[in-house]
Protein backbone atom coordinates (compact mmCIF):
# COMPACT_ATOMS: atom_id res chain seq x y z
CA UNK A 1 0.00 0.00 0.00
CA UNK A 2 3.05 2.31 0.58
CA UNK A 3 4.37 1.71 -2.73
CA UNK A 4 3.29 5.41 -4.63
CA UNK A 5 3.93 8.72 -3.75
CA UNK A 6 1.17 10.22 -1.52
CA UNK A 7 -0.31 13.28 -1.80
CA UNK A 8 -2.64 15.05 1.10
CA UNK A 9 -5.15 17.68 1.17
CA UNK A 10 -4.15 21.07 1.81
CA UNK A 11 -4.97 22.41 5.31
CA UNK A 12 -5.85 26.22 3.96
CA UNK A 13 -5.45 29.02 6.97
CA UNK A 14 -7.12 32.13 6.75
CA UNK A 15 -4.83 34.78 8.75
CA UNK A 16 -4.65 38.78 9.14
CA UNK A 17 -1.61 39.08 7.41
CA UNK A 18 -2.38 36.72 3.91
CA UNK A 19 -2.67 37.30 0.74
CA UNK A 20 -3.68 36.05 -2.29
CA UNK A 21 -0.64 34.32 -4.12
CA UNK A 22 -1.41 30.81 -2.26
CA UNK A 23 -4.50 31.33 -4.80
CA UNK A 24 -3.19 32.65 -8.01
CA UNK A 25 0.67 31.08 -7.89
CA UNK A 26 -0.06 27.87 -6.22
CA UNK A 27 -3.31 27.38 -7.29
CA UNK A 28 -5.07 26.58 -4.14
CA UNK A 29 -8.34 26.16 -3.97
CA UNK A 30 -10.13 28.95 -2.03
CA UNK A 31 -11.49 32.50 -2.94
CA UNK A 32 -10.21 33.94 0.11
CA UNK A 33 -8.50 37.11 0.18
CA UNK A 34 -6.55 36.79 3.61
CA UNK A 35 -4.86 32.69 2.70
CA UNK A 36 -1.89 32.85 4.28
CA UNK A 37 -0.51 29.37 4.95
CA UNK A 38 -1.00 25.98 3.49
CA UNK A 39 -0.35 23.44 5.81
CA UNK A 40 0.99 20.54 3.27
CA UNK A 41 1.89 18.07 5.51
CA UNK A 42 0.66 17.96 9.27
CA UNK A 43 0.55 16.06 12.24
CA UNK A 44 -0.85 18.85 14.78
CA UNK A 45 -3.32 17.87 16.78
CA UNK A 46 -6.54 19.60 14.92
CA UNK A 47 -4.71 19.74 11.91
CA UNK A 48 -4.07 16.16 10.60
CA UNK A 49 -3.20 15.81 7.08
CA UNK A 50 -5.66 13.42 5.02
CA UNK A 51 -4.23 11.09 1.64
CA UNK A 52 -5.77 12.89 -1.13
CA UNK A 53 -4.65 10.16 -4.03
CA UNK A 54 -4.19 6.25 -4.42
CA UNK A 55 -5.13 3.33 -2.42
CA UNK A 56 -5.13 5.47 0.83
CA UNK A 57 -7.10 7.88 0.06
CA UNK A 58 -9.30 9.53 2.67
CA UNK A 59 -6.95 8.32 5.27
CA UNK A 60 -5.38 10.21 7.69
CA UNK A 61 -1.53 10.73 7.97
CA UNK A 62 -2.11 9.55 11.92
CA UNK A 63 -3.41 6.33 10.52
CA UNK A 64 -0.82 5.47 8.23
CA UNK A 65 1.74 6.16 10.97
CA UNK A 66 -0.32 3.60 13.33
CA UNK A 67 -0.82 1.37 10.32
CA UNK A 68 2.86 1.11 8.52
CA UNK A 69 5.28 2.26 11.65
CA UNK A 70 8.69 2.11 10.85
CA UNK A 71 7.53 1.80 6.87
CA UNK A 72 6.49 4.98 6.74
CA UNK A 73 8.68 7.00 8.70
CA UNK A 74 12.08 4.74 8.71
CA UNK A 75 13.27 2.62 11.92
CA UNK A 76 15.04 5.47 13.70
CA UNK A 77 12.65 7.84 13.00
CA UNK A 78 10.20 5.68 14.25
CA UNK A 79 12.48 4.68 17.02
CA UNK A 80 12.02 8.30 18.46
CA UNK A 81 8.79 9.75 17.43
CA UNK A 82 6.86 6.88 17.42
CA UNK A 83 3.26 7.94 16.00
CA UNK A 84 4.37 11.35 15.76
CA UNK A 85 5.13 12.34 12.50
CA UNK A 86 7.93 14.87 13.13
CA UNK A 87 7.84 17.94 10.37
CA UNK A 88 5.53 20.23 9.53
CA UNK A 89 5.25 21.30 6.28
CA UNK A 90 3.91 24.78 4.37
CA UNK A 91 3.58 27.04 1.94
CA UNK A 92 3.25 31.09 3.14
CA UNK A 93 2.01 33.68 1.59
CA UNK A 94 2.61 37.69 3.56
CA UNK A 95 0.72 39.89 2.06
CA UNK A 96 1.86 42.31 5.25
CA UNK A 97 4.56 41.22 7.77
CA UNK A 98 3.90 38.25 10.14
CA UNK A 99 4.30 39.73 13.69
CA UNK A 100 8.04 39.69 15.23
CA UNK A 101 8.15 36.33 16.59
CA UNK A 102 10.40 33.24 18.08
CA UNK A 103 9.84 29.80 19.01
CA UNK A 104 11.00 27.62 21.72
CA UNK A 105 13.71 24.63 22.04
CA UNK A 106 12.96 21.45 22.79
CA UNK A 107 13.31 21.61 26.76
CA UNK A 108 10.80 24.74 27.13
CA UNK A 109 8.23 23.90 24.55
CA UNK A 110 8.41 20.17 26.44
CA UNK A 111 8.05 21.57 30.10
CA UNK A 112 5.39 24.42 28.86
CA UNK A 113 3.49 22.88 25.97
CA UNK A 114 4.09 19.10 26.11
CA UNK A 115 5.23 20.10 22.17
CA UNK A 116 8.40 19.84 20.52
CA UNK A 117 10.51 23.10 19.79
CA UNK A 118 10.31 24.75 16.45
CA UNK A 119 13.60 24.80 14.58
CA UNK A 120 12.54 25.97 10.53
CA UNK A 121 13.88 27.08 7.16
CA UNK A 122 12.89 29.34 4.72
CA UNK A 123 13.03 28.89 0.96
CA UNK A 124 12.08 32.07 -0.91
CA UNK A 125 9.40 30.96 -3.71
CA UNK A 126 8.87 34.64 -4.82
CA UNK A 127 9.31 38.20 -3.29
CA UNK A 128 8.20 41.33 -4.11
CA UNK A 129 10.52 44.09 -5.35
CA UNK A 130 11.92 45.30 -2.02
CA UNK A 131 10.57 42.67 0.20
CA UNK A 132 12.26 41.57 2.89
CA UNK A 133 12.68 39.66 6.17
CA UNK A 134 13.50 39.89 10.01
CA UNK A 135 15.71 37.90 11.24
CA UNK A 136 17.62 38.06 14.35
CA UNK A 137 19.24 41.17 16.18
CA UNK A 138 21.39 43.91 14.54
CA UNK A 139 23.79 43.60 17.64
CA UNK A 140 24.21 41.68 20.60
CA UNK A 141 21.99 42.87 23.42
CA UNK A 142 21.07 42.33 26.96
CA UNK A 143 17.67 41.82 27.97
CA UNK A 144 17.48 44.93 29.93
CA UNK A 145 17.90 46.50 26.65
CA UNK A 146 15.52 44.44 24.54
CA UNK A 147 13.00 45.36 27.32
CA UNK A 148 13.11 49.20 27.35
CA UNK A 149 12.69 49.02 23.46
CA UNK A 150 10.06 46.81 23.23
CA UNK A 151 8.19 48.93 26.24
CA UNK A 152 9.03 52.16 24.52
CA UNK A 153 7.81 50.67 21.08
CA UNK A 154 11.13 50.78 19.50
CA UNK A 155 11.77 47.13 19.32
CA UNK A 156 12.44 47.28 15.58
CA UNK A 157 15.60 49.91 15.84
CA UNK A 158 17.47 46.82 17.12
CA UNK A 159 16.52 44.38 14.40
CA UNK A 160 18.18 42.76 11.68
CA UNK A 161 16.50 43.31 7.97
CA UNK A 162 17.31 41.37 5.15
CA UNK A 163 16.78 41.79 1.55
CA UNK A 164 15.15 38.59 -0.16
CA UNK A 165 14.75 37.28 -3.26
CA UNK A 166 13.76 34.02 -5.61
CA UNK A 167 15.87 31.23 -4.19
CA UNK A 168 17.20 32.57 -1.27
CA UNK A 169 16.87 29.85 2.15
CA UNK A 170 17.15 30.80 5.44
CA UNK A 171 17.36 28.79 8.53
CA UNK A 172 15.93 30.03 12.22
CA UNK A 173 17.14 28.47 15.33
CA UNK A 174 15.14 28.27 18.36
CA UNK A 175 15.02 31.33 20.07
CA UNK A 176 15.86 33.62 17.29
CA UNK A 177 13.81 36.66 16.24
CA UNK A 178 12.58 36.74 12.86
CA UNK A 179 9.06 37.83 10.63
CA UNK A 180 8.13 37.41 7.31
CA UNK A 181 7.59 40.91 5.56
CA UNK A 182 5.68 41.74 3.38
CA UNK A 183 5.31 40.47 0.08
CA UNK A 184 7.12 37.26 0.59
CA UNK A 185 5.69 34.22 -0.79
CA UNK A 186 7.81 31.15 0.50
CA UNK A 187 8.13 27.53 1.51
CA UNK A 188 8.59 26.18 5.13
CA UNK A 189 10.27 23.23 6.75
CA UNK A 190 9.80 23.10 10.63
CA UNK A 191 9.53 21.04 13.53
CA UNK A 192 5.99 19.66 14.30
CA UNK A 193 5.01 22.14 16.55
CA UNK A 194 2.92 25.60 16.12
CA UNK A 195 4.19 27.02 19.96
CA UNK A 196 5.03 30.37 18.77
CA UNK A 197 5.97 33.44 20.87
CA UNK A 198 4.82 37.01 19.50
CA UNK A 199 6.65 39.83 21.08
CA UNK A 200 5.78 42.61 18.46
CA UNK A 201 2.75 43.11 15.99
CA UNK A 202 3.29 46.00 14.01
CA UNK A 203 0.35 47.69 16.80
CA UNK A 204 -2.26 46.67 14.40
CA UNK A 205 -5.67 44.97 15.01
CA UNK A 206 -8.39 42.98 13.94
CA UNK A 207 -11.89 44.13 12.18
CA UNK A 208 -13.23 44.78 15.65
CA UNK A 209 -10.23 46.55 16.29
CA UNK A 210 -8.70 44.06 18.78
CA UNK A 211 -4.56 43.37 19.10
CA UNK A 212 -3.22 40.08 19.38
CA UNK A 213 -2.09 38.46 22.14
CA UNK A 214 1.71 39.20 22.92
CA UNK A 215 3.69 36.55 24.76
CA UNK A 216 6.28 39.22 26.26
CA UNK A 217 7.00 37.17 29.59
CA UNK A 218 7.00 33.56 28.17
CA UNK A 219 9.72 35.12 25.52
CA UNK A 220 12.01 36.46 27.88
CA UNK A 221 13.84 33.06 28.88
CA UNK A 222 13.74 32.05 25.34
CA UNK A 223 15.24 35.02 23.45
CA UNK A 224 18.31 34.47 21.75
CA UNK A 225 20.13 38.29 22.32
CA UNK A 226 23.32 37.17 20.78
CA UNK A 227 23.82 38.45 17.01
CA UNK A 228 24.39 35.71 14.71
CA UNK A 229 25.31 35.82 11.22
CA UNK A 230 24.20 31.54 10.77
CA UNK A 231 20.86 31.89 9.14
CA UNK A 232 21.56 32.85 5.24
CA UNK A 233 22.23 29.54 3.66
CA UNK A 234 24.43 29.20 0.59
CA UNK A 235 24.15 26.42 -1.90
CA UNK A 236 24.77 25.11 -5.60
CA UNK A 237 22.28 25.01 -8.25
CA UNK A 238 23.76 21.72 -10.23
CA UNK A 239 20.38 20.09 -12.52
CA UNK A 240 19.97 16.44 -11.84
CA UNK A 241 21.94 16.84 -8.28
CA UNK A 242 20.74 17.44 -4.68
CA UNK A 243 22.59 19.86 -3.05
CA UNK A 244 22.34 20.87 0.63
CA UNK A 245 20.82 23.95 2.07
CA UNK A 246 20.29 22.84 5.82
CA UNK A 247 20.96 19.91 7.82
CA UNK A 248 20.04 19.45 11.25
CA UNK A 249 19.06 17.05 13.51
CA UNK A 250 15.72 17.33 12.86
CA UNK A 251 15.56 17.69 9.19
CA UNK A 252 17.72 17.31 6.07
CA UNK A 253 17.00 19.90 2.76
CA UNK A 254 18.27 19.79 -0.50
CA UNK A 255 17.61 21.79 -3.42
CA UNK A 256 17.04 19.50 -6.41
CA UNK A 257 16.39 20.52 -10.12
CA UNK A 258 15.64 18.26 -12.53
CA UNK A 259 15.84 18.35 -16.57
CA UNK A 260 15.30 15.27 -18.45
CA UNK A 261 14.70 12.00 -16.45
CA UNK A 262 17.13 10.81 -13.23
CA UNK A 263 16.25 7.43 -10.62
CA UNK A 264 16.88 8.44 -7.22
CA UNK A 265 18.50 6.11 -5.12
CA UNK A 266 17.61 5.39 -1.44
CA UNK A 267 18.32 2.73 -0.11
CA UNK A 268 21.10 3.86 1.57
CA UNK A 269 18.45 6.41 3.80
CA UNK A 270 16.21 5.39 6.87
CA UNK A 271 13.91 8.24 6.71
CA UNK A 272 10.70 9.04 4.45
CA UNK A 273 11.57 11.76 1.33
CA UNK A 274 9.20 14.94 0.85
CA UNK A 275 9.43 16.27 -2.27
CA UNK A 276 8.20 20.29 -2.09
CA UNK A 277 7.60 21.87 -5.85
CA UNK A 278 8.84 25.47 -5.77
CA UNK A 279 9.08 25.64 -9.30
CA UNK A 280 7.95 24.12 -12.83
CA UNK A 281 6.29 20.31 -12.27
CA UNK A 282 7.48 16.97 -12.80
CA UNK A 283 6.68 12.86 -12.69
CA UNK A 284 7.46 11.18 -9.70
CA UNK A 285 7.33 7.17 -10.08
CA UNK A 286 7.64 4.49 -7.41
CA UNK A 287 7.25 1.01 -8.83
CA UNK A 288 5.84 1.91 -11.39
CA UNK A 289 3.36 4.24 -10.08
CA UNK A 290 3.32 8.07 -10.63
CA UNK A 291 1.88 10.93 -9.44
CA UNK A 292 2.43 14.89 -10.95
CA UNK A 293 3.77 17.78 -8.65
CA UNK A 294 3.27 21.30 -9.70
CA UNK A 295 4.27 24.34 -8.40
CA UNK A 296 3.09 24.48 -4.85
CA UNK A 297 2.19 20.52 -4.55
CA UNK A 298 4.03 18.32 -2.17
CA UNK A 299 4.35 14.60 -2.09
CA UNK A 300 5.54 11.99 0.69
CA UNK A 301 8.01 8.97 -0.41
CA UNK A 302 7.32 6.43 2.29
CA UNK A 303 10.42 5.13 4.00
CA UNK A 304 10.29 1.65 2.80
CA UNK A 305 10.73 2.70 -1.14
CA UNK A 306 14.11 2.87 -1.76
CA UNK A 307 13.74 3.86 -5.83
CA UNK A 308 12.03 6.89 -7.31
CA UNK A 309 11.82 8.43 -10.68
CA UNK A 310 11.91 12.09 -11.42
CA UNK A 311 10.88 12.83 -14.72
CA UNK A 312 10.80 16.77 -16.08
CA UNK A 313 11.66 19.57 -18.85
CA UNK A 314 12.70 21.61 -16.25
CA UNK A 315 11.42 21.68 -12.12
CA UNK A 316 13.14 22.64 -9.34
CA UNK A 317 12.16 20.60 -5.67
CA UNK A 318 13.06 20.23 -2.06
CA UNK A 319 13.86 16.97 -1.02
CA UNK A 320 13.37 17.45 2.65
CA UNK A 321 14.34 14.09 4.74
CA UNK A 322 15.08 13.14 8.68
CA UNK A 323 18.75 11.77 8.76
Amino acid sequence: MLNYPIKFEPILKEKIWGGNKLRTILNKDSNREDLGESWEISGVKGDISVVQNGALKGQTLNALLEEYKEGLLGKKNFKKFGAEFPLLIKFIDAKTELSVQLHPHDDIAKKRHNSFGKTEMWYIMQADEGAEINVGFKKSISKEEYLEHLNSGKITELLNFEKVEKGDSFFINTGKVHAIGAGVLLAEIQQTSDITYRIYDWDRVDAEGNSRELHTDLALDAIDFEKKDDFKRTYKREENHSTNIASCEYFTTNFLPVKGEIVKDYAQLDSFVIYMCVSGDAEISVSGNSEKIVQGQTLLIPAEVKEVQITSEGVELLEVFVQ
